[in-house]
């Protein structure tokens, strides 16, 4: 599963990388379509293709975040986020609107399950918030589950507050 999502976000990331320069398909060579095939990536390529994140340009792919909560120093990468409206001339304004996006190419968690995986995004949203001064109102975060042609967006994902008492209660239970 992991070897799964590892390629599938490479080919991401080639992708976006090669925005209006190649076509990924047509350069496509023997043995990225063998690897495709044995780890079988053609329905994850083609519903990303038909969903509405192929046509869209991510500001940033692979974004390094890193915020304090709870005195513990937590760390990780945002594999997409993506910019709406704003000024274009600066690159972090305040009055655009960001959506943090996780690819995932396992199953589709439920219940307590998905709102406790959900905390890893409420970490994501802080930190890009902390880093670059954005509200965060302005900033939504989504799983798109690629394998099932599914999207869970969280609109009421915690703030600092309350994403501190998640983590220092984790930390208790320890």
């Amino acid at each position: 599963a992991a070897r799964r999502g590892t390629a599938f976000h490479a080919w991401l990331e080639e992708r976006f990388g090669a925005t209006g320069m190649l076509d990924i398909d047509s350069a496509e060579d023997a043995a990225d379509l063998w690897v495709d095939e044995a780890l079988d990536l053609g329905p994850m390529q083609e519903w990303f293709r038909s969903s509405r994140w192929a046509e869209r340009t991510p500001a940033f792919v692979e974004a390094p975040v890193e915020t304090t909560v709870g005195g513990i120093t937590l760390r990780g990468r945002v594999d997409a986020i993506y910019r709406s409206g704003g000024d274009p001339r600066l690159p972090f304004d305040p009055e655009a609107d960001w959506e943090l996006v996780d690819w995932k190419t396992g199953a589709v968690p439920r219940g307590r399950d998905l709102e406790l995986k959900s905390l890893q995004l409420a970490v994501y949203r802080l930190a890009w918030s902390r880093l670059h001064g954005i509200p965060l109102e302005r900033i939504g975060a989504s799983f798109v589950y690629v394998a099932h042609g599914q999207e869970r967006s969280f609109p009421d994902l915690p703030g600092e507050e309350e994403l501190e008492r998640h983590i220092t209660d984790a930390l208790a239970r320890r």
